[in-house]
This record gives structure tokens, C-alpha cells and sequence, in this order.
């Protein structure tokens, strides 16, 4: 209990209220889909490996990169549904925030600590979804704060630390930027080393040693290729978490990088050159797509702490921890008891289309459709076969941007997806472009509106 962080346990704390009782961790579709690929291979006894959701893919290879964190997510699911769902992901949150926090904690004063942590766990927040990449962000905090730890020291990283990449493999393609930061603090660490042989050699091992590890799951080698073609997808920049960072709006990832101006500027905190120039790398990713800012709200913090520390040293007080442990305990009991005994229900919202899909007869839903994105998992979750869902690596470059003519919409290719795939009903967003097209395409009509869906079917011949 002596090396308890009051710091990171009220900011592990503060992530777990947030992610066990916002209902905004329940916002994306791809939720649905995922707890039913988890549902398939724990019935199945098997990872998934070919597409057995949509008609259009259907029995094509799938590369099933974040099966392990869909098996726990369907555990959580038959254990307790979505407050189970709820819990499993604000325990991830919690630990993430708690390592993050307890890292910084230990190297700065109390205040700069803490706009520290606030400024980059902000930035995960628009990322705070039941999806498997908030499963690993625990795994991303570990890993950095053992390396970052590593390189305090003049020190290679700890072998144990090897252990955290397979299982990070397995839950989510994140896994390639833990290597890629690695083999950038092992650069720092041979430059910045007066015994350069020395460090390539025990960082060299280190990393020879992750790398394989993380070929430690279903597909092997294949699974260090995957994160890298998924990268280079060209039709990646019709999704919307793929699309640069907005700032069109004040965002927790704007703030940061103004605080960061700011500070920097003044000369206040001096970072070393070769962690800047890694800041600068990291702060790209974050600008170039907007779902790589939880990657520098978990890293820029840990990363960052120790030239923070030197403006701001820590006062080391230990005292009160027993208090403080003590408490949050009880209040983490307090939260599970409540979050388990409220009822969660998903209410309608742009990925949930319920009172749409209730509107259309059953004998409809088994016919072909072509849907809204954003509609495939609820889709999947209900048993019915999409047209396309958020798979985007499954369905491929060209499928996708045909598809992105499609809801242009390209009137023409639009009539071909229709005639092609043989589609008896459509099902897209209210204020969609290609809904109002429907609703003047020859041998349609409208069968259902409301605020988040429309649904057309063709006319009876």
C-alpha cells in the first residue's frame, strides 16, 4: 500500500466514472459487430478468418486482427450485457489514466503534473468507445512508461516488458506503433549512450525480441504486414476517423498542442532534441488522422514527463496514501454496485437506426440492401446482411470508394450498385444526399423517415 499514488488512483478513478457511466462510449456502431464476431468464435471454439456477416464479401478472407478483444468484449456481453460492457471498458480507461498519471506524478510537482495527465487524457476522450483500441490503451501506457523508464536509467528495457507485446498483437493493430516507438527511444538511447555498443546491443535484442513476440498470434508474420496495409489504404480518407485532425472547433487535442506553443516557446520546459523531434513524429500522426490522437494523449505525457520534472521537480510527499487507497476503493466498489444495478439500454442515434429497422417487414430484411455505413453493424447486430460496414480493410480499396460514389451520390453508379447487387430496400441516413436521390429514383418508394434513418424499397413488378 506505501507505493499507492493518491494521483493515479483519483485519475484512474475520475477515467472509470467516465467510461462506466457516459453513454457516449456506446456511440459507434462498430461495437455491435465486434461483440458478434467475439459471440462466433467463442460458439465456434475458433478464430474468425473469413467474413460470414455481409452478402456482398461474403466467405472472403478477413483478417481478424482484434479477435482476442472481441472474445472478452462477447464475455462481457453474455456476462452482463451492456453494463457489463460499460465496466470492462472503464477498467481499461482506469488503468490507462492510473499509469499514465502515476508516471508523471513521480518526476513533477503537483500542478504541472496534473495539466500534464488533464491535457493528454483529453485527448483520448473522443476516442473513449467500446472498440478494442480502448482495450489496448492500457497495454500502450505500460509499454511506453517501461521504455521511457528504460531510457531515465541508461538502461535497456526490461525483458518482462517483452510480455506486453503479444498479448497487445492480439487485441489491436496498435501493437506496430509500440514497436516503432521502441526503435525510436533505442535510437535516442545509442546516440545519447557513451557505450554505443553496449546500448545497440541490449536494445537491439530488446527489439528483435518484441518483434517476434508479436508474431505470436493466428496469422503469424502476416500480422506485422497487416497495420501497415491497413495504413496504406487509399479509400481510408472517406472514413471519418481516418481524416485529419478538425480544428475547426476547440478540441482537448487543439488546447494541448496550444499549451505545448506556449510553454515550449517560452522556453519554460526544454525537451531534448532527439524526444522532440519523436514529440513532432507523434504530433503528426495525431494531425494526419484524427483517431491517432489517443496515441499522443497516452504518450506525450510519459514521454514529456521527465523534461517536465526539471522545471518542476516533484516534492515526493507520500503521505495520506493508506487514506487515499482506502478511499478509492471503496469508491470503486461504490461505482461497480451502481453501474451493474442501472439498466443500460442503446437509445436511438446515428449508428442504432432501431425504429427504422422495425419498420421493415421481415420478409424485406432477408433480401439484399444497400445501407449508410455507419448502419452496417446495427445491421449485423440484428441479424441482417449489410451491403458494407466499417470492415473497411476487409472490403478493400476499390469497394470502398465505389462505394463512396455510391452516396455522393453518382446517379449512375448508384442505379448500377442497385441493378448489380440485385438490392430490394435501402436503408441511409436522413440528411443524406443519396436518401433524397431515392426518393425520386424510378420504382422506389419511401416506406419509413424519421430524424436518423430513411428506408426505400423497390416497387412490387
Amino acid at each position: 500500500m506505501r507505493h499507492v499514488s493518491p494521483f493515479a488512483l483519483f485519475a484512474g478513478l475520475a477515467a472509470f466514472a467516465l467510461a462506466a457511466f457516459a453513454p457516449a462510449i456506446l456511440n459507434d456502431g462498430d461495437t455491435y459487430w465486434h461483440i458478434r464476431a467475439g459471440e462466433w468464435m467463442l460458439a465456434h471454439h475458433a478464430v474468425l478468418r473469413a467474413d460470414v456477416f455481409s452478402y456482398t464479401v461474403a466467405g472472403i478472407a478477413w483478417h481478424t486482427q482484434e479477435w482476442l478483444a472481441e472474445v472478452l468484449m462477447a464475455l462481457a456481453w453474455q456476462g452482463g450485457g451492456w453494463a457489463a460492457i460499460h465496466l470492462l471498458f472503464a477498467v481499461a480507461a482506469a488503468a490507462t489514466a492510473g499509469v499514465v498519471a502515476g508516471f508523471v506524478e513521480k518526476r513533477a510537482a503537483f500542478v504541472p503534473a496534473l495539466v500534464l495527465v488533464v491535457l493528454g487524457l483529453g485527448c483520448i476522450t473522443g476516442s473513449l468507445l467500446a472498440r478494442p483500441h480502448t482495450l489496448s490503451l492500457p497495454l500502450l501506457a505500460i509499454w511506453t512508461a517501461g521504455l521511457a523508464a528504460a531510457r531515465e536509467q541508461n538502461r535497456a528495457p526490461h525483458w518482462a516488458l517483452v510480455v506486453v507485446m503479444p498479448l497487445w498483437a492480439n487485441l489491436h493493430g496498435s501493437f506496430a506503433f509500440g514497436l516503432a516507438l521502441a526503435g525510436a527511444l533505442a535510437m535516442e538511447a545509442v546516440l545519447e549512450n557513451e557505450q554505443r555498443g553496449r546500448a545497440l546491443r541490449d536494445w537491439g535484442l530488446f527489439l528483435l525480441a518484441a518483434t517476434l513476440s508479436a508474431m505470436l498470434t493466428p496469422f503469424g508474420f502476416h500480422a506485422l504486414l497487416f497495420p501497415i496495409q491497413l495504413s496504406g489504404m487509399s479509400a481510408l480518407g472517406h472514413i471519418g476517423e481516418w481524416q485529419p485532425s478538425d480544428f475547426a472547433r476547440l478540441s482537448p487535442f487543439a488546447v494541448a498542442l496550444l499549451a505545448a506553443f506556449f510553454f515550449f516557446g517560452r522556453g519554460i520546459v526544454r525537451v531534448p532534441t532527439l524526444r522532440l523531434l519523436m514529440t513532432v513524429g507523434i504530433v503528426w500522426l495525431a494531425l494526419s488522422h484524427a483517431r491517432h490522437q489517443m496515441l499522443f494523449g497516452v504518450t506525450m505525457p510519459i514521454l514529456l514527463a521527465p523534461s517536465l520534472g526539471a522545471a518542476w521537480p516533484a516534492a515526493g510527499d507520500t503521505r495520506f496514501r493508506t487514506i487515499f487507497a482506502s478511499i478509492a476503493a471503496f469508491l470503486l466498489v461504490a461505482m461497480v454496485t451502481l453501474r451493474l444495478s442501472i439498466p443500460v439500454a442503446r437509445p436511438e442515434n446515428p449508428a442504432t437506426p432501431a425504429a427504422a429497422l422495425a419498420h421493415v417487414p421481415l420478409e424485406l430484411r432477408a433480401g439484399p440492401v444497400l445501407n449508410e455505413y455507419a448502419f452496417g453493424g446495427y445491421l449485423i447486430w440484428q441479424g441482417v446482411k449489410p451491403f458494407i460496414d466499417s470492415r473497411a480493410d476487409l472490403y478493400g480499396d476499390r469497394f470502398v470508394s465505389d462505394y463512396a460514389r455510391i452516396i455522393a451520390p453518382d446517379p449512375e453508379a448508384l442505379k448500377a450498385a442497385l441493378n448489380k447487387n440485385r438490392v430490394r430496400w435501402t436503408m441511409f441516413a436522413a440528411n443524406s444526399p443519396v436518401a433524397l436521390q431515392m426518393d425520386s429514383l424510378p420504382g422506389w418508394h419511401r416506406i419509413y423517415g424519421d430524424g436518423i434513418a430513411v428506408v426505400h424499397a423497390r416497387a412490387a413488378r
